[in-house]
């Protein structure tokens, strides 16, 4: 479980009494879909004739655009979500990564989900000498791909729900 038990507002849409303006909402799409496509090589290596990762992401970048809808999106993620099921480790996290990238149209704290997956992707896919030193690597790579405008947002949600996102969050 990635979402806390209560929603926090800032990553609520303000047509929804949240906090969350359109823009932000689609930078934490686009960022979780970077953090995402960042793994997925592994998903593909290990399933390369499996599309529904990559349709994930392709379709959480076309809600930004507004070429699909959010229920759309949110169930091409489930179908990536799907595409893990019958892996263990870092494939399948991969998968599940592209899975909360698209989710994020719908609730936009599956951001933290995206990025979470996939520093675990990059933890288990390394040798296990190199695992911590790979989780440090993929979190900060993430952490520089994070625009300004969402960059506390983002650092603030990594602290507050890490323990509940396995801990991966550490620096």
């Amino acid at each position: 479980m990635i979402l806390p038990e209560v929603r926090d507002p800032r990553f609520v849409t303000i047509r929804r009494g949240g906090t969350l303006t359109d823009t932000d909402h689609h930078l934490l799409a686009l960022w979780a879909a970077n953090c995402a496509e960042h793994v997925l090589d592994i998903f593909e290596t290990a399933q390369p004739d499996d599309l529904r990762p990559r349709n994930a992401i392709e379709n959480a970048r076309a809600w930004v655009r507004g070429e699909v809808k959010m229920m759309e999106c949110r169930a091409v993620g489930g179908h990536a979500m799907g595409a893990a099921r019958d892996l263990r480790g870092a494939p399948r996290h991969a998968a599940y990564a592209a899975g909360q990238a698209a989710a994020v149209a719908h609730v936009a704290a599956h951001e933290l989900g995206a990025a979470a997956y996939a520093i675990k992707a990059a933890r288990a896919a390394a040798p296990e000498d190199e695992s911590e030193d790979a989780r440090r690597l993929e979190c900060q790579w993430q952490r520089d791909q994070l625009p300004g405008e969402i960059k506390e947002l983002v650092l603030d949600d990594q602290r507050l729900r890490n323990e509940i996102c396995w801990s991966v969050f550490d620096v």
